[in-house]
């Protein structure tokens, strides 16, 4: 009952990396290599359980044969593994040397093994399972200075005569429901694309407190990667629905997959020179469906709607506040507004009736204005002068900046009446008047 505690409270905080892989040999020192090899994982719209295909091969010296180099492999997973295969009995010696290590296992039993011909491959030829699978323990370490540890795997894998041909690969096949993170994103983001999500794959990484004492123990027997390419690979099906947002690092290749219809395949070489530095291939992506596949088409459509009818709404709220903040603030030395002629006292005090004449008048106060004759008198004649003048009366000021209070409107309005070209009357009036704010131009 304990156990079964356990192994629920470390997997509900176990890691959702898939973080590298770690090949051991069965005798130190090994003189072959493994070459190509493949970390694969396959994701589905769905985003329920992750599979991940370990493929590989082992390249043998030409001076050795492969009855020279018969073992059994080793694998070390950080982290724990799903996709057992049912009714398979765990293997005893396997749990047992864990124990004896002082770890505690919380998972056993028999991963699916299948080895994939290189020349006949597809539907036709199906892969061929391994008898008995590739038996697997996952444990913790409940002890140590710091404390409970996140799961680690330990997978044996039994030699068979095909890890030894180079015309097969072998297949090491694992579930792994919590490879998936689910990615903080903007609101923007989900209305658009979904939910987002990420996804790590890396390789040679054995910093886990949990598999650091078992590499630590056994790294005299670490496999090396040979010369051939070895990838990380991550396939997402039904690309018509899918939205890449980032792929780390920037050296990962993104292509339609050659084999497999409407996936997307990101991959990273692994560089067999960098020795055990981890390599990491992450992808963030989301899956988008049935509005959502609408949205590019449908956002524009409804901004063009609503930009349309918001329009006029939007202009005379701007008008009218604008027209409020012009009568309340006035910004600058000047504001006054004046349209027409307005005549100062100094123009009219040299307009000097029965000596000033009709183009003197022109001259002083200008050509634009207004003539009235009357039918009776037609020597007589009236030039009227009309004008207008909007002046702010300050409130408070700050520099350049000051609040008005109200404004005054003046109309003016000047008669000069003329007798053969010859001022005999002036007539000015003022009217005064008040606003709230000034009226538009």
């Amino acid at each position: 009952m304990r156990r079964a505690w356990l192994a629920v409270l470390v997997l509900a905080a176990a890691p959702t990396v898939a973080e590298g892989q770690i090949f051991l040999a069965s005798r130190p020192s090994p003189e072959f290599t493994i070459g190509p090899l493949f970390v694969r994982a396959n994701v589905t719209p769905e985003l329920h359980a992750v599979t991940v295909d370990v493929l590989w091969s082992l390249v043998i010296p030409p001076a050795k044969s492969g009855a020279a180099i018969e073992q059994d492999l080793y694998l070390l997973w950080p982290g724990p593994v799903g996709g057992a295969l049912t009714g398979a009995a765990p293997d005893a010696a396997l749990v047992a040397s864990i124990k004896a290590r002082g770890f505690v296992p919380i998972a056993e039993g028999r991963l699916p093994l299948f080895a994939e011909s290189l020349y006949r491959a597809g539907d036709d030829v199906p892969p061929q399972p391994t008898a008995g699978g590739a038996p697997f323990v996952t444990f913790i370490q409940e002890g140590g200075p710091l404390g409970l540890t996140s799961p680690a795997t330990y997978v044996r894998i039994p030699w068979t005569p095909m890890l030894a041909n180079r015309t097969f690969l072998m297949d090491l096949r694992i579930e792994q429901p919590n490879l998936l993170r689910r990615r903080q994103a903007t609101w923007i983001e989900d209305a658009f694309w979904g939910p987002t999500h990420a996804l790590s794959l890396t390789f040679n990484d054995v910093r886990p407190r949990a598999l650091f004492p078992l590499y630590f123990e056994k790294r005299d027997r670490i496999i090396r990667l040979a010369a051939d390419p070895s990838q990380l690979i991550v396939n997402l099906r039904d690309s018509e629905h899918l939205k890449i947002h980032e792929v780390f690092p920037s050296s990962a290749r993104r292509r339609l997959s050659e084999t497999l219809d409407t996936t997307e395949e990101v991959s990273l070489f692994i560089d067999p020179s960098e020795g055990l530095s981890p390599q990491v291939l992450t992808v963030r992506f989301a899956y988008f469906h049935g509005w959502r596949a609408w949205m590019p088409v449908l956002i524009p459509i409804v901004f063009f709607a609503l930009g349309n009818l918001a329009t006029p709404l939007v202009m005379a709220l701007v008008r009218r506040f604008g027209a409020r903040l012009a009568g309340r603030v006035r910004l600058g030395p000047g504001a006054v507004r004046q349209t027409g002629v307005v005549l100062s006292r100094d123009t009219l005090a040299r307009v000097t009736p029965g000596s000033t004449t009709s183009q003197e008048v022109l001259r002083l106060c200008g050509p634009n204005t207004e003539e009235r004759e009357e039918l009776n008198a037609p020597e007589r004649r009236t030039l009227v002068y009309r004008g207008r003048r909007i002046a702010p009366q300050a409130g408070r000021s700050l520099g350049w900046l000051a609040t008005v209070s109200r404004w005054s409107a003046e109309q003016h309005e000047v008669e000069i009446t003329l007798e053969r070209d010859v001022v005999v009357d002036v007539q000015a009036r003022v009217r005064r008047s008040y606003l709230v704010q000034p009226e538009p131009s």
